[in-house]
């Protein structure tokens, strides 16, 4: 393909409803997400530190540039998707790596799913109050 970036690295991290789609390419730390800044996307910064483990973790902060195009869920599941997403690349990169993002559970995915609503109840488990007469 015309103007393909060889050093790049290509991953998918996915949590809930959301599929977040990273790039990972040599660099001096820049994030985008969705054509936004890391501060801009996530707000809270509690995902930002949860977006950022896999970095601290393994040591590599401000050697990458991130790429990221994120969609479905909310904001923790994208933030979740993200952190698998990039763990995958850091493995893809140097894969001596894998054990330790491995015991600290960034490489498992998390298959929990909300639950659909049943018919004659008003939540997934939740039921009307019983009345014997």
């Amino acid at each position: 393909m015309a103007g393909e970036v060889k050093d790049q690295i290509q991953t998918v991290g996915r949590r809930k409803r959301a599929v977040a789609r990273v790039i990972l390419r040599p660099g001096a730390g820049e994030w985008k997400i969705n054509g936004r800044d890391m501060d801009d996307y996530f707000p809270r910064p509690s995902h930002q530190i949860r977006v950022r483990e896999p970095f601290k973790i393994t040591d590599l902060e401000g050697q990458f540039d991130v790429t990221v195009r994120v969609h479905g869920g909310g904001l923790t599941g994208q933030s979740d998707a993200l952190r698998m997403g990039l763990a995958r690349a850091i493995v893809q990169h140097d894969e001596e790596l894998r054990p330790l993002l491995r015991k600290k559970g960034m490489l498992t995915r998390d298959a929990r799913q909300v639950e659909r609503k049943k018919p004659g109840q008003p939540k997934a488990r939740k039921r009307f109050q019983f009345s014997k007469r």
